[in-house]
C-alpha cells in the first residue's frame, strides 16, 4: 500500500508522526509525508523518507487554507495513495477533505487534542466542535491519543467509533541512565545533591511556564531546567518578560536549555518533571519522564490526569494556579525517597501503558497496515 501521512509542521512530524512512518515502512508499505517545510525535516529525510512541503498555516486564514487544500489535492491526485492519515486539527481536516475529494479508498485521522477543550472564547470552541464534526463525517478510522477524548468524540457526535490508542515512546531511549545523569549534571553545573525540576515543551502560554516560574520562587531547594523553544508558527503571548523576571529572581536556579536532541539524557539527569499545562492531548513529554523514572507534577486536565496516578506516580494540581504547584514541587523537592518511590511506580505504569511498540502495533492494525 501507499500511505500519505499529513501533519502541520516539522516539529509535529518529527515528534508524533515519524514513528508511524517508520512502522509503516517496516511493514513493507510505501510512505510519503506532507507538512510545512522546516529544519526538523532533515531527520526523516536522512532516513530516506520523502517529505513533501505543503503551505500549511496554524490558523484559520481562509486564503492560506484554500491554497494548502489545493496543493494537497494535487499531491494526492499525483501520488494516488491507498490511505491518507491526517494529524492535528487544521492539517488533519484539510487532509480528510482533500482525500475524499480525490477518492482515496481509506481516510484516517489521529486527534492529538480537541481545540474545544482549550480555554478560550465560546465562539472559537463552538467553531472547533463544528469543524471536528465535519471532519468526523469524512473519516473511516478515527483515533485519539487519550481515552477521555475518545469518549468525548463518541459523546459529542464527532465519530461514534473513535478509538484511543494512546501515545508511546521507546523505553530503550527513555530510561534511568546513571552515566548520562553524571555527565549532564556536570555539564550544566548541578551537584549530585541538587534537586532538578525539568520542564520540556514549546514555549507557549498554554504550557503553563508563567505559573511554573512563579511557583519556583517558593521552592528554594530546587533548580529549574527549561527545555524547548517557541516555534515560528506559534501564536499568543510572548513569554520573554516572564522569563526575564524569573532570571532576576531565581538567578542561577534557572537554566534555559533551548531545543535539545538529547532530551532522554536531560531527563535522566533530572529529579522531578513538571508540565503545568492548560490544555493537552496526551503529552509525549510526560511519557518520556515516566519512562525515565521521574515523578511528574502535572495539571488536572484531559490527558495528564489519566496518565499521572495522583499520589502514586506524581502529583496533580489545578491548572493556572501558582500556590498548589509550589506546594507539590516543595513536597517532592524535600523528600528524595518519595521521588524515588513515585518515579519507580511511574516507570512501571509507563512500561505497561505507553510503550511505543504497543502503540505502533495498535495503530497499524486500525489503519489496516
Amino acid at each position: 500500500m501507499k500511505v500519505l501521512f499529513v501533519v502541520n509542521v516539522d516539529f509535529s512530524l518529527r515528534h508524533f508522526v515519524l514513528p508511524l512512518m517508520r512502522a509503516a515502512r517496516e511493514r513493507g508499505h510505501e510512505v510519503i509525508g506532507a507538512c510545512a517545510e522546516g529544519p526538523l525535516l532533515d531527520i526523516p529525510r536522512s532516513e530516506g523518507f520523502r517529505v513533501v512541503a505543503m503551505p500549511f498555516v496554524r490558523g484559520l486564514s481562509p486564503a492560506a487554507n484554500w491554497r494548502a487544500l489545493r496543493e494537497l489535492q494535487a499531491l494526492i491526485r499525483a501520488e494516488k495513495p491507498d490511505l491518507v492519515h491526517g494529524h492535528m486539527p487544521i492539517s488533519g481536516l484539510l487532509a480528510r477533505i482533500a482525500a475524499r475529494r480525490e477518492g482515496v479508498p481509506r481516510v484516517a485521522y489521529t486527534c492529538h487534542g480537541f481545540l474545544f477543550n482549550q480555554p478560550g472564547p465560546m465562539w472559537r470552541r463552538g467553531l472547533s466542535l463544528a469543524l471536528e464534526r465535519l471532519g468526523g463525517r469524512l473519516t473511516d478510522v478515527f483515533i485519539t491519543v487519550s481515552e477521555e477524548e475518545a469518549r468525548d468524540a463518541r459523546r459529542l457526535g464527532i465519530h461514534r467509533e473513535a478509538v484511543a490508542v494512546l501515545n508511546g515512546r521507546d523505553p530503550d531511549r527513555f530510561r534511568p541512565d546513571p552515566e548520562a545523569r553524571a555527565a549532564i549534571r556536570a555539564e550544566l553545573g548541578a551537584a549530585e545533591g541538587d534537586c532538578v525540576v525539568t520542564a520540556v515543551s514549546r514555549l507557549v502560554r498554554h504550557k503553563g511556564h508563567p505559573e511554573l516560574l512563579r511557583a519556583m520562587e517558593s521552592v528554594p531547594g530546587a533548580i529549574l531546567w527549561v527545555v524547548g523553544e517557541r516555534l515560528a508558527s506559534d501564536h499568543g503571548e510572548d513569554l520573554e518578560p516572564a522569563f526575564a523576571r524569573a532570571a532576576e529572581v531565581l538567578g542561577p536556579r534557572l537554566k534555559r536549555l533551548g531545543y535539545r536532541h538529547d532530551v532522554g539524557r536531560i531527563l535522566a539527569a533530572s529529579d522531578i518533571f513538571c508540565l503545568p499545562s492548560h490544555f493537552e492531548g496526551l503529552p509525549m513529554s510526560v511519557i518520556e519522564a515516566m519512562l525515565t523514572g521521574l515523578p511528574v507534577v502535572a495539571t488536572d486536565i484531559s490527558g495528564p490526569r489519566e496518565m499521572v496516578a495522583d499520589g502514586e506516580t506524581g502529583l496533580i494540581v489545578p491548572p493556572m494556579t501558582v500556590e498548589p504547584l509550589a506546594r507539590a514541587l516543595n513536597r517532592l523537592a524535600e523528600d528524595p525517597a518519595l521521588r524515588v518511590r513515585m518515579g519507580a511506580a511511574g516507570r512501571a505504569r509507563a512500561m505497561d501503558r505507553y510503550d511505543e511498540r504497543g502503540q505502533m502495533a495498535r495503530t497499524m492494525t486500525l489503519l489496516g497496515l
